[in-house]
């Protein structure tokens, strides 16, 4: 019985020191969702009205321009997978993943080859493990990202876009959607060529619902557009990144959250376990000393 009590108690141990580190890690993932979420409100506007600015001088001109005509006889076809850098943070890569997996084989099915770029360690060891081509990948960042990183990611998609060859014709993006603190759902767009009858901002107003003013555009349509495609991407690019970041922190906290609340139940059924085997230690002992003072006062009488 001893024995059984030394573990039970070996066991609450480190339970509670398991229970301790979760308990901190939903505690830190708790608040940097507060600074995601404001982070995301703060670049959704500047995302939404370079994208009705796109909108505009699309509709608005007879410009041919790569950024919103679309190829009809697409060969390649670029995805950009957004996932994690650390883990426990519940099935949140996971879904990023399966969406991007669906994906590839929707574009493969069309006839298109797929050139994978991924951000994220979980995304890249995922890929590596299974010995499936990635063509960049960048890390470090996946929980905090800056415009910096935005900018550095989106030069390599537009350079393989604009390629007159070896590039892609369209670029696709798989990132996580920040809905509520217990809902992030994995979402897929296609980025270039931009399709102009599907535009939906983060109002959700269509944006042919739109009416635009009249526009003089200098030097050219085709300029401007120029100078807006990478920002747009840039900007796209940033908005989902941040939209994954705070979809990440509430994944995290979430299964840090349930992770700690296991935890103590575990400790409850062990306490319980160990009063029980504890209980019976006394008992025994007890039963043992007056087992042995009855064999002494038997023992007394039998030399009287």
């Amino acid at each position: 019985m001893g024995a059984q009590l030394r573990v039970y108690k070996r066991r609450i141990r480190s339970v509670t020191a398991t229970k301790k580190i979760t308990k901190a890690m939903e505690m830190i993932s708790a608040s940097r969702i507060v600074k995601a979420q404001r982070a995301v409100a703060a670049s959704t506007p500047y995302a939404d009205e370079l994208t009705r600015a796109v909108t505009a001088v699309a509709t608005r001109s007879n410009a041919k321009h790569p950024l919103t005509t679309e190829n009809p006889s697409a060969k390649r076809a670029a995805v950009l997978l957004i996932t994690a850098d650390r883990g426990l943070a519940g099935g949140y890569s996971t879904n990023a993943i399966k969406a991007a997996q669906t994906l590839t084989e929707r574009l493969r099915g069309e006839g298109k080859d797929v050139v994978t770029y991924i951000i994220g360690r979980k995304g890249v060891s995922y890929y590596t493990f299974r010995n499936l081509a990635v063509e960049a990948s960048w890390t470090g960042f996946s929980d905090k990202p800056t415009y910096g990183d935005a900018k550095t990611v989106s030069a390599g998609l537009i350079e393989a876009f604009t390629a007159e060859t070896g590039g892609v014709d369209e670029l696709h993006l798989v990132s996580t959607e920040f809905v509520s603190m217990l809902t992030q759902n994995a979402v897929e767009a296609r980025l270039l060529p931009l399709k102009l009858d599907e535009v939906q901002l983060s109002d959700q107003t269509p944006a042919k619902a739109e009416i635009f003013p009249l526009y003089d555009f200098e030097p050219s349509a085709e300029g401007v557009l120029d100078a807006l495609l990478p920002r747009y991407v840039e900007s796209r690019i940033y908005n989902a990144l941040l939209q994954s970041a705070a979809s990440e922190h509430a994944a995290r906290r979430r299964a840090m959250k349930s992770a700690t609340d296991n935890a103590g139940e575990l400790i409850k059924s062990l306490t319980r376990l160990a009063n029980s085997a504890r209980q019976a230690e006394i008992t025994q002992e007890i039963s043992e000393i007056v087992g042995g003072a009855n064999a002494l006062a038997d023992a007394s009488r039998g030399s009287e």
